[in-house]
């Protein structure tokens, strides 16, 4: 691999729009568009002109970019038709942006079964569309559908399609592993054959991760002579998803000699970029994604937390700050007095590394962990027990009694309703704090009658918000039945700044396991807050 310049072609807005559930809006489209070209994306593919209104409005008035080039993506000329005769081409091409890329049939097989038409008809459709986006002043590009089953079945006709929309003026023609189930060897061999038959065509690649290799098949393909990658943010796409620009790009641009419009000093934007998208879409980020996931770097073995502290190198292959993204010394039931001290200085707690304590605090982990607990997932949790162990005082008030009931009725419409009604002691200091609140749930209800409880006490912790609630019944034992088992429960916090924590509470009751979790998430509040606990709490 030398020093040669790889274009970033990105088609979330349109091949990730097939996404299950994926329904992107026309801000949502204005936004994201904007995010990838100021990080640095050669091309942004906006979608299907024609195709839908989002897609309308968005080509209506696209949004100017900076350095990327905004891409119009429609189908070559329908069979028996001329391309000035062909609307849904000229829809295309009537848009206002610089690029059209146009999709056609490569493989024998489409053309004779999906289209019913000659080969030479289909050629002539190639060449003759991109020939038609050429004289509309676009740079003009063609996907090869379906294009290594095509070349499987028949070498001859698919190096005819790529023959013809060179012929045609296309800028880039692009390889389309359209049903994802080609293996990097294979797109190796097959990139490395065309390039040896077309060496004057510029070539480009577009994986589907139906084999889970596309980002594999992807580096295939550049190694193999693609100087045009496309795929898209966190994978978004139809069936398994499209090439992973986020894993795609940080391994060029760290692991290569190639060129990329992505700087190494832009590379941290990657991580931001993904939770933009997934917020977007209102979904939860991806923890095991590589490079930006929460878990990408995270060391949860002891024997791997101690090495990697000593050199990151060990159990790291890149550094985790060159994608925006930071190392995680995690505690479980695998944990290591190494874990122990690495997490202790995230939290900025100084004991030394042979306090007798350390020992006590591991074998408590450990034990919590085998009745259910989880504190790799609830680090605020995790940290109130050291502090609490190592004799901190992190106690602002305790839970005294609560009560939930619900009522399943119907109401004066007659429709069936059900409500919930809790009410929450907190002590706090040498004053009780006595509230009651209705809510959609049991959980809701508790939660909001504690929080009315404490807000009187502690105004800083009206800004608090629940963003996620877990709940995981956890293996019955041989006392218990299923609806007996133990639960636990996951919650995370997010404050008006973007700080987030989570929490874990245990108990066979979701009420009481919930009510633990809330508790230690006020609690963390309040003293990473520094605010001073009262005296006399109970």
């Amino acid at each position: 691999m030398g020093g040669e310049r790889i274009w970033l072609f990105d088609t979330t807005l349109r091949d990730g729009g097939q996404t299950r559930g994926v329904d992107f809006s026309h801000a949502d489209k204005i936004a994201i568009a904007s995010a990838l070209d100021e990080i640095g994306i050669d091309y942004v593919e906006g979608g299907w002109p024609g195709a839908n209104p989002t897609d309308d409005a968005f080509f209506a008035n696209p949004p100017q970019l900076k350095n990327a080039k905004m891409v119009a993506f429609g189908m070559t000329r329908r069979g028996g038709r001329s391309t000035a005769n062909d609307p849904g081409l000229n829809a295309v091409l009537d848009a206002d942006v610089p690029a059209a890329c146009l999709v056609g049939k490569t493989w024998d097989f489409h053309v004779k079964t999906a289209l019913n038409i000659t080969f030479e008809e289909n050629l002539d459709m190639i060449s003759q569309s991109i020939a038609a986006a050429k004289e509309r002043g676009r740079e003009a590009m063609f996907d090869c559908e379906h294009f290594f089953d095509g070349y499987k079945a028949n070498p001859s006709f698919a190096l005819d399609c790529v023959k013809a929309a060179h012929a045609g003026g296309a800028s880039w023609v692009v390889l389309c592993d359209t049903n994802g189930g080609t293996l990097p060897d294979d797109v190796y061999e097959i990139v490395s054959a065309v390039k040896q038959a077309c060496p004057d065509v510029a070539l480009g690649i577009h994986c589907h991760n139906d084999a889970g290799v596309a980002v594999a098949n992807s580096l295939a393909a550049i190694r193999a002579g693609a100087r045009q990658v496309q795929g898209t943010i966190n994978g978004l796409g139809e069936r398994c998803g499209n090439a992973d620009l986020i894993s795609l790009i940080p391994s060029l641009v760290l692991k290569t000699e190639f060129e990329t419009g992505i700087a190494k000093d832009k590379l941290p934007k990657l991580m931001t970029l993904s939770r933009m998208l997934d917020e977007r879409l209102n979904r939860a980020p991806n923890a095991h994604a590589p490079y930006v996931g929460a878990a990408a770097f995270a060391h949860k073995g002891g024997l791997h937390a101690s090495a990697a502290q000593k050199d990151p190198r060990t159990y790291e292959h890149v550094a985790p700050e060159s994608v925006g993204n930071e190392r995680h010394y995690l505690v479980s039931d695998q944990a290591g007095r190494s874990n122990m001290l690495a997490r202790f200085a995230e939290f900025g707690i100084d004991v030394d590394a042979k306090d007798p304590r350390l020992d006590r605090l591991i074998a408590v982990v450990k034990e919590k962990e085998y009745e259910g607990w989880a504190f790799d997932s609830a680090e605020a949790s995790f940290e109130l027990l050291a502090r609490r162990m190592l004799g901190e005082p992190s106690d602002y008030f305790s839970i005294g009694r609560f009560r939930v009931m619900d009522e399943r009725r119907f109401n004066a419409k007659g429709d069936l309703v059900v409500e919930s009604e809790a009410t929450a002691t907190i002590v706090v200091g040498a004053d009780s704090h006595h509230e009651a609140a209705v809510g959609n749930g049991p959980v809701n209800a508790v939660d909001t009658a504690m929080r009315k409880a404490l807000v009187s006490a502690y105004p800083t912790l009206a800004d608090v918000e629940l963003v996620d609630y877990k709940v995981r019944i956890l293996d019955a034992n041989d006392d218990m039945s299923g609806t007996g088992a133990m639960t636990r429960v996951l919650i995370e916090f997010r404050v008006p700044d973007g700080t987030t924590w989570r929490t874990v509470g245990l108990s066979t009751n979701i009420i009481d396991a919930s009510v633990a979790a809330l508790g230690d998430g006020m609690i963390w509040k309040l003293m990473h807050d520094k605010v001073p606990a009262p005296q006399g709490v109970a």
